[in-house]
C-alpha cells in the first residue's frame, strides 16, 4: 500500500502536538508534586543525573567499568526507594512521578523498529477519512443506502434489459471492487448520462478502499488538470503544485470525478495523458466517472488518451433516467 505523504505529514503532526501535550501534562503534574514535597525535585534531579553518569562512565572508560556501573545502579535503586518514601508521605501513589506515555508500544514516536505503529497509522486513517470528507458526503452516500428501485424495472426495447437491471450488476461490481480492492484490482470507466449514480457509486468506493488502508485520491477533472497547470506554469506554491502532483500520481486509488465537464485544451490532453500513463506503468488504479460516451471520447481526446481508456479500463455503463429528478418527486 502506498503512503500519502501530505496525510502522513499531517498525522504525524498531530502526534506531536499529542506529545508535546502530554508532556506538559506531566511537567505540571510534576511541579504540583514538589511544590508540596520539595525533597521530590531533589531526588529527581540526582536520579537524571545517574543516568547522565552512566553513560559518560560508558564513553569515556577504556577498561573495566562494571563496579562503577554497580555502584550507580545502587544509588538509583537507593534514590527510587527514597522517593517511594516521599511520595507516600504526601499521600500520593509510587508511580506518581514515573513517565508515562500515549502509547505504550513506541513511546509516542509514532514507529516501532522502524515501523509505522498503530496509534500513527491511526491518525493517518483519520486524515483520509478527513481529506475525502473535504469532497465527499461521508457517512451518507453509502452501499447500503444506494436505491435500486428509483431504476425502470421496465425492460428497453432496444436491448429487452431493464434499467434496474443493469444497474444491479453495476452495483455488484462497484460493490464487490471496493470490498476486494488490491494491487491486482482493474480500472473502472464508469460511463453514463447525468445524474445516473456515478459519483455516488464511485464515493462509496472511495469510502470502502480508504477505510482499508489504502491511499485514495478523489477529486473533479477540473480540479486536477488545475494542479498540472500550476506545476506547469509555476502558478501560486510550485512546491505544493508538485505534491499534488505527485500524489494523484502514487496513490493506492485515484478517483477522478466528471472527467469531460473540463476546458479542452492541449495542456488537458497532455496532463491526461501523463496522469493515466505513469498509473498504468506504475500498477496504481484509477476510476474514472464521464458522462461522455465511447464517440465523445474519440472526438475530445487523443488517439494515445483513447488507447489508455479503452485498453486499460473496464467500462461499466450506466441505464436508466436521471434518478436525482424522481428523488424530488418522491420528496414533493
Amino acid at each position: 500500500m502506498s503512503i500519502d505523504g501530505k496525510l502522513l505529514a499531517r498525522a504525524r503532526e498531530r502526534l506531536r502536538q499529542r506529545r508535546e501535550m502530554n508532556e506538559e501534562s506531566q511537567r505540571r503534574h510534576r511541579e504540583a508534586a514538589y511544590a508540596r514535597n520539595p525533597k521530590l525535585r531533589e531526588i529527581d534531579a540526582r536520579l537524571r543525573a545517574t543516568v547522565i553518569d552512566a553513560v559518560t562512565a560508558a564513553m569515556c572508560s577504556g577498561g573495566d567499568i562494571s563496579e562503577a556501573l554497580t555502584a550507580i545502579r545502587e544509588e538509583n535503586l537507593e534514590l527510587q526507594e527514597r522517593r517511594g518514601m516521599e511520595l507516600a508521605r504526601c499521600g500520593l501513589p509510587i508511580d506518581y512521578l514515573e513517565e508515562s506515555y500515549l502509547c505504550p508500544k513506541c513511546h509516542d514516536t509514532g514507529y516501532v523498529d522502524g515501523e509505522m505503529c498503530d496509534c500513527l497509522r491511526e491518525l493517518y486513517r483519520e486524515e483520509q477519512r478527513r481529506e475525502l470528507s473535504g469532497l465527499l458526503k461521508l457517512g451518507v452516500e453509502t452501499f447500503d443506502s444506494f436505491d435500486l428501485t428509483l431504476y425502470s424495472p421496465v425492460p428497453d426495447p432496444a436491448t429487452g434489459v431493464s434499467p434496474r437491471s443493469v444497474m444491479e450488476t453495476v452495483y455488484e461490481m462497484c460493490m464487490e471492487y471496493a470490498r476486494k480492492f488490491s494491487g491486482d484490482s482493474l480500472n473502472l470507466f464508469l460511463s453514463g448520462g447525468p445524474g445516473l449514480g456515478k459519483t455516488f457509486l464511485s464515493t462509496c468506493i472511495a469510502k470502502v478502499v480508504s477505510e482499508r488502508g489504502f491511499s485514495v485520491v478523489y477529486d473533479t477533472a477540473a480540479s486536477i488538470f488545475a494542479k498540472y497547470e500550476a506545476e506547469k506554469f509555476g502558478r501560486g506554491d510550485i512546491e505544493e503544485a508538485r505534491r499534488e502532483v505527485r500524489r494523484l500520481e502514487s496513490c493506492d486509488l485515484l478517483i477522478i470525478d466528471d472527467l469531460g465537464t473540463e476546458f479542452a485544451t492541449a495542456l488537458v490532453n497532455s496532463s491526461l495523458y501523463t496522469l493515466l500513463n505513469n498509473r498504468l506503468v506504475g500498477g496504481k488504479k484509477t476510476v474514472i466517472n464521464s458522462n461522455l460516451t465511447l464517440r465523445d471520447l474519440e472526438a475530445r481526446y487523443s488517439a494515445p488518451i483513447l488507447s489508455r481508456l479503452l485498453g486499460g479500463f473496464h467500462v461499466l455503463k450506466f441505464a436508466g433516467t436521471d434518478i436525482r429528478i424522481k428523488k424530488k418527486e418522491q420528496g414533493s
